[in-house]
């Protein structure tokens, strides 16, 4: 008779081995020949009676292990024939050696070290059929033959009833799906080291999880019976998904209601992406077939939230967020569709609280870095200037471009602090290099301000101070201002702009031609540069379409050509960003371009990469 549960197979060389060191005879192993009992309690043993006729099913067992008697409730519950009992190993009869913790308890029952063992085993009838048994093992009296009573209890009715309850209290009525607490159960189990640290499987998980596009208006309109019926019939169609796709797997997908209208499907020891991606496709396809419900024909989609990732390092509520998170740009795509977890569009929507309650101790800890983008001559191809871009080498989510936390720098007012140190970085970093390379033209560092910036610090002071402490000459600063910012701006800002000019500071307006395009303000306005906006410098590229080039759109060209113009007639210079092409350069050289910026020349680099291009045609 054998157990169920895996563990150590019974031998007579472990007992053996314990029993030798209580100085007993071994005993043989479970393929020897039965052996003759010994030391069967005598009649005069004052329990003899009653351990005959006892209802319990109860057996001797000397020290070495083995049956030395056992009644008839015994033998009536293994399907034994009393008579093959006696010299029987006891640990093989009741499973005792498939749990090493029971086994280790047993063996120091028999040595006397012990005062008892009770455990629980399901063991196999030779009938067929299983039943589950309680056992407990005592010593018997010292002055008394054998070594320990072995008592086995039925309890398989018990058992039974246990997990019915179970069953119910781990299942959705509705659907009979796995409700949330099973499947919760079932992710942390599949989360454990045990679990994914085995050979042969994949260390990895996927989680498929989904909500009904449209329920919420059927429930409240039709009724909770209609709803319910409906969530039956999705629950079939997720639970036929599942098994198709478990086809070729040892493990299928668990399939659980976590409540209202969302489902989960878990795919334990996941092989990718393209398998979550499969799943969530049969899907998608099975609920958009019409639930024909009593004669009402119903339709409703899903919105999927996919997420496959490494088991080791993430937990259960890790992977639901990143679940529900994914979940919801599903449906904010557009619904009836799935969605896999982006990392990078993640750190994109992160609470803005989350980040903007660090701002400030990021910059205490020095965790901006500054790049830098050459501004090169369309004359001659030389490095003229830089423009200094800032980088947050988050500790959690990576480096982030300057579009993910300047907004918020600006509306909590961080960016003051941020912005300083920035200014104080680049026209550092400018005069080391004119100090490094005294043989080469000045190059000039171009920084960006936010007009929060004008209005809630000193703008004018702070820049002098640098200026000052650097050593930096005021014509090699150019300070960016976005053109809604400065246009039909009027009082401090202007004021600051015209003292920061004065001072021999370049004032540059970016992104011109996308905001309020005033032209009247150029006159009236203290700038030395315009950087004309990448939209219009796009439009100078061939295109293809349907494998056949596309000319250029000649009003690009004349709106460009009439705002070089006019700059210039104004004494103003002007920058073209986003300049990735050779036919780009080109045709803004033609129209008098004075600097270029974008991916043709470099990218963001470090600076001791500019260091590097200094003196050298780009």
């Amino acid at each position: 008779m054998s157990g169920t549960s895996e563990g150590p197979t019974p031998a007579a060389g472990l007992i053996g081995a314990a029993v030798t060191e209580s100085n007993v005879q071994p005993s043989r192993g479970t393929g020897a020949p039965p052996r003759v009992a010994t030391g069967l309690p005598s009649p005069s043993w004052p329990y003899s009676s009653a351990f005959s006729a006892a209802p319990l099913a109860m057996a001797v067992v000397d020290r070495e292990g083995l049956v030395t008697d056992a009644n008839a409730s015994f033998a009536d519950l293994l399907g034994t024939p009393p008579g093959e009992l006696a010299g029987s190993v006891a640990a093989d009869l009741v499973d005792l050696a498939s749990d090493a913790r029971a086994w280790h308890a047993y063996r120091e029952v028999l040595r006397g070290r012990q005062a008892q063992l009770r455990c629980t085993r399901r063991l196999k009838h030779p009938d067929g059929h299983s039943l589950w048994v309680q056992v407990t093992v005592a010593p018997l009296p010292a002055e008394e033959p054998g070594g320990v009573l072995l008592c086995v209890a039925d309890i398989s009715d018990h058992r039974e009833l246990q997990d019915r309850l179970r069953h119910l209290e781990m299942h959705d009525p509705v659907t009979r799906l796995p409700n949330r607490t099973l499947f919760f159960e079932r992710l942390s189990a599949a989360l454990e080291v045990e679990s994914y640290d085995e050979s042969g499987t994949t260390g990895r998980i996927g989680l498929c999880y989904l909500d009904l596009d449209g329920f919420m208006a059927i429930n409240d309109t039709l009724g909770h019976r209609v709803g319910d019926k409906l969530l039956a019939a999705v629950a079939e169609r997720l639970t036929h998904c599942a098994e198709e796709a478990g086809r070729t797997r040892s493990i299928p997908p668990l399939v659980a209601r976590l409540g209202g209208d969302e489902f989960a499907l878990l795919v334990e020891d996941s092989t990718g992406t393209e398998q979550l991606a499969d799943l969530a496709e049969s899907v998608l396809a099975a609920l958009r077939s019409p639930f024909d419900l009593g004669g009402r024909r119903l339709s409703v989609s899903a919105s999927i939230g996919v997420v496959e990732r490494q088991a080791a390092g993430t937990t259960p509520t890790a992977l639901m967020a990143a679940a529900d998170t994914t979940l919801y740009w599903a449906k904010a795509d557009g619904k009836d569709r799935w969605t896999l977890f982006d990392p990078e569009r993640n750190a994109h929507l992160m609470t803005r609280q989350a980040l903007a309650s660090t701002l400030r101790p990021a910059i205490e800890r020095g965790e901006f870095a500054l790049e830098y983008q050459p501004l090169v001559s369309m004359e001659d191809g030389r490095l003229r200037g830089v423009e200094a871009l800032v980088r947050w080498n988050h500790p959690q989510f990576g480096v982030l471009a300057p579009n993910r936390f300047i907004g918020l720098a600006e509306e909590d007012g961080s960016i003051v602090p941020l912005g300083r140190w920035i200014l104080a970085t680049a026209c550092r970093q400018a005069q080391a290099w004119q100090s490094a390379h005294p043989d080469e033209p000045p190059i000039f560092v171009s920084v960006n301000v936010a007009v929060r910036q004008v209005w809630d610090s000193d703008l004018v002071a702070d820049v002098a101070r640098i200026l000052d402490e650097t050593g930096l000459a005021p014509h090699l600063l150019q300070l960016e201002l976005t053109e809604s910012a400065v246009m039909g701006s009027a009082g401090r800002p202007i004021q600051d702009l015209q003292a920061l000019s004065d001072m021999g500071v370049r004032i540059a307006i970016d992104d011109f031609g996308t905001g309020y395009s005033n032209l009247a303000y150029l006159s009236r306005l203290p700038v030395s540069v315009l950087k004309l906006d990448g939209s219009f410098v796009r439009g100078f590229q061939y295109e293809s379409e349907n494998n056949a080039a596309v000319p250029p759109n000649p009003a690009d060209e004349v709106v460009v050509e009439a705002m070089i113009d006019l700059a210039h007639r104004l004494g103003l210079t002007v920058t073209a960003e986003c300049v990735e092409t050779l036919a780009q350069a080109s045709r803004l050289r033609r129209i008098g371009c004075d600097t270029g910026q974008g991916w043709l020349y470099s990218r963001p680099v470090s600076p001791d990469r500019i260091s590097e291009l200094l003196g050298v045609r780009v």
